[in-house]
């Protein structure tokens, strides 16, 4: 027996903590790319790491957004589940890139080590390469890895109150 989809708007705080989460994560990213494509700022190896999140997270929001009503109650918990798990890795992944930037423990040596010996005339047709441990914005003392962190938190806290949201409504009703 297939379980009945989500009665239609018996929780309204979990749908709007939701659509917050997927907002706050839609802005961050098309921020991040704006201080790519506008800024000027080229991102590392864990900056664009930390994206992956984005990438992986935000479609799925999406589809639990967008067809919330028509979703099976045990599907919306999975993929619930999956999504702030994602953006718990995005945090982890914030904190640790700032904890690079900050020098509390080394990066990857790919992105902060020293590189082998190249040829110099290659140089003319590459793009820029940043190192993980170079920081080239902050504001507040933060950089973006920093912002990257909190915003990851905040929208896994988002995320969590949509579930719990879901979770109350559901034993009283």
């Amino acid at each position: 027996m297939m379980e009945p989809a989500m009665a239609a708007l018996p929780h309204p705080l979990d749908k709007k903590s939701a659509g917050l989460a997927f907002v706050l994560g839609l802005a961050t990213i098309l921020g991040a790319w704006g201080s790519q494509i506008i800024g000027g700022l080229y991102p590392c190896e864990l900056c664009l790491e930390q994206r992956m999140a984005y990438y992986y997270g935000l479609p799925l929001l999406l589809i639990v957004l967008v067809t919330w009503n028509r979703l099976p109650l045990a599907v919306w918990y999975l993929v619930m589940a999956i999504v702030t798990a994602i953006f718990v890795w995005g945090t982890y992944m914030g904190a640790y890139h700032a904890g690079v930037e900050w020098g509390f423990w080394p990066g990857p040596t790919a992105c902060t080590g020293v590189g082998d010996a190249m040829d110099f005339n290659a140089l003319s047709n590459m793009t820029p390469v940043i190192g993980c441990d170079v920081v080239q914005f902050r504001l507040f003392g933060l950089s973006l890895a920093g912002y990257n962190a909190l915003i990851s938190l905040a929208i896994v806290t988002l995320l969590g109150i949509s579930i719990w949201a879901q979770m109350r409504g559901n034993r009283r009703g």
